[in-house]
């Protein structure tokens, strides 16, 4: 019911802790040095979804009023009294199973609980090498509408080699190691192994 509402996105692995906070809650004027009244990324996806993305990169502490948001779907900006009733869907991802994170102390018991009604595993792309062409197929087309090129496919070499290899930067390794070769291809329809080097120099050292 959700799709034609607003969709943030934030990586916070990304971002600085001591800006997290601010980033996801908001700001009040005078409340540090230079801030000015900003609404969070919870008051900008209010009615629609927020993507917490690398969820563990979040501190515990932050967690805990992450926590609280969530429980009484009400936010309040840094250095502000009151609060602002948000409405959102949130959608988060760990990269490593939730409760090893638990018994690290990287992840709040609670708000695992809170979050993990639904969970869906994504398995790493070693594990689903048998996708890889689906999916170099989909990183052509999304990556040609950027560049303006007019790739179509990759070479049986080139395949090959993907199949081969264990691929430990999952699937943002594969499409950033595209990208790179698609930019080097120019009008060419294939993309071969020289348009990889050096790029495939370490997929070519597993062999």
């Amino acid at each position: 019911p959700r799709r034609q509402e607003k969709y943030v996105g934030v990586n916070c692995a990304a971002i600085p802790h001591d800006l997290l906070e601010g980033m996801l809650f908001g700001t009040t004027r005078g409340a540090f040095t230079g801030a000015m009244d900003k609404p969070g990324l919870f008051e900008s996806a209010h009615g629609g979804t927020l993507f917490l993305d690398e969820l563990l990169a979040m501190p515990v502490a932050l967690q805990a009023k992450l926590l609280r948001v969530l429980q009484e779907k009400r936010v309040q900006r840094v250095g502000a009294v009151r609060e602002t009733p948000v409405n959102v869907k949130i959608i988060s991802s760990v990269s490593r199973d939730p409760r090893i994170a638990i018994r690290e102390e990287l992840l709040r018991t609670d708000l695992f609980y809170r979050l993990g009604v639904v969970m869906v595993k994504l398995p790493p792309l070693r594990e689903r090498r048998d996708n890889m062409e689906e999916l170099v197929s989909h990183f052509i087309e999304k990556i040609n509408g950027r560049l303006g090129t007019h790739v179509k496919q990759i070479s049986r070499e080139v395949l090959e080699l993907f199949t081969a290899y264990q691929w430990p930067g999952n699937i943002r390794e594969l499409e950033h190691l595209i990208e790179g070769a698609m930019n080097m291809a120019g009008q060419e329809k294939t993309l071969g192994l020289e348009h990889f080097t050096p790029g495939l120099d370490s997929l070519q050292k597993v062999e």
